[in-house]
């Protein structure tokens, strides 16, 4: 049976969004308290996600959308992503602990005659930026140009941060070459090869004049910051992975992913742990005193994809919140 990377990714994303929702903002002692050993975590009964998949689900729809009318551009993405964002802002179903850079931003952009890069927060890197990009390394088609472009665009109508356009990218990178076989002993080294081949390449292309709301005196510094942050942090990574225990806490390491940079690291950390035992990454990501939910949701999108869609236990899958959906944009793809 084929190994359907797309459906793996996503359904893992939304498993482990939904296994980190309810420890989110706990200490690991508190964790245990109520959730028993971490090894042994289970996954509620009603699987709520967060704003996490749910805007992961947004991004992917407007991917789908602009990829129905024809090669992607930034003038076929941006607008139904902006909708898609807007509707999510307005839905009664945000109300799942937003994030305070989406929420302002998607309020911005509900202005049409506003540009998104005057909605776009660049001094927040939060994970916001990342925890929803794994569907632009999954779809199919796309040329490197095109999947950096569309993974730091749509960070950056929410968060222009340059750290947060990297660590965008580099997620999509990791979903991505996970997606195609590459082996997770040497998935860190791709990544950093990538960071340091992009480390001054501003796409004007895709991002305008963004940078300009910034003090950075030119685009390559600008973007240089961010991919600087995200070479450091894949560093402590590299590290962590040789010499920490899995018993540890892992944030203790990487840090707690409230930022973008940081979301990355940890949730590559506990995919690198347990490369293949996919439920075992995602309840070490979510018994985490930082970001649990989307430490977690990006570590179930870097093991679904490696592993594919039987990754995951069917009496999880079949009780995930919004399955039908994940399951809807996964066949796409994986067809």
């Amino acid at each position: 049976m084929p190994k359907q990377p797309a459906t793996g990714a996503l359904m893992g994303l939304a498993l482990g969004d939904a296994l980190g929702y309810p420890t989110e903002f706990k200490t690991v002692p508190l964790i245990h308290t109520m959730f028993g050993p971490w090894r042994e975590m289970r996954l509620p009964e009603r699987a709520r996600v967060s704003d996490d998949t749910q805007m992961t689900l947004a991004l992917g729809r407007a991917l789908r959308t602009a990829m129905e009318r024809g090669g992607l551009t930034p003038a076929r993405l941006e607008p139904p992503l902006r909708a898609e964002f807007v509707d999510w802002y307005r839905s009664p179903e945000n109300n799942r602990a937003p994030g305070a850079t989406c929420l302002t931003a998607c309020e911005l952009l509900r202005d049409a005659g506003r540009a998104w890069q005057d909605a776009s927060q660049v001094g927040s890197k939060g994970c916001g930026a990342n925890m929803r990009v794994a569907p632009i390394g999954l779809a199919p088609g796309l040329n490197d140009e095109q999947r950096a472009g569309a993974a730091q665009l749509q960070s950056a109508l929410t968060h222009g941060h340059p750290t947060a356009l990297a660590a965008s990218d580099l997620t999509a990178r990791a979903v991505h070459l996970l997606a195609q076989g590459t082996e997770p002993a040497a998935l860190l080294g791709r990544l950093r090869s990538y960071a340091l081949d992009n480390r001054t390449r501003y796409d004007h292309t895709w991002l305008g004049d963004l940078w300009t709301r910034s003090q950075d005196p030119d685009p390559e510094h600008f973007i240089a910051r961010g991919w600087d942050e995200c070479l450091a942090v894949l560093d402590r990574v590299e590290e962590a992975a040789r010499t920490v225990s899995p018993e540890a806490d892992p944030c203790l390491a990487t840090g707690e992913g409230w930022i973008a940079e940081e979301a990355l690291a940890t949730a590559l950390l506990c995919f690198l742990l347990f490369p293949g035992e996919p439920v075992t990454a995602l309840r070490r990501a979510a018994c985490t005193a930082g970001d649990s939910d989307s430490i977690a949701c990006l570590t179930g999108a870097f093991a679904g994809a490696w592993l594919g869609a039987d990754a995951w236990p069917a009496d999880w899958t079949e009780r995930i919140e919004y399955r039908e959906d994940l399951s809807a944009l996964g066949s796409l793809w994986d067809a």
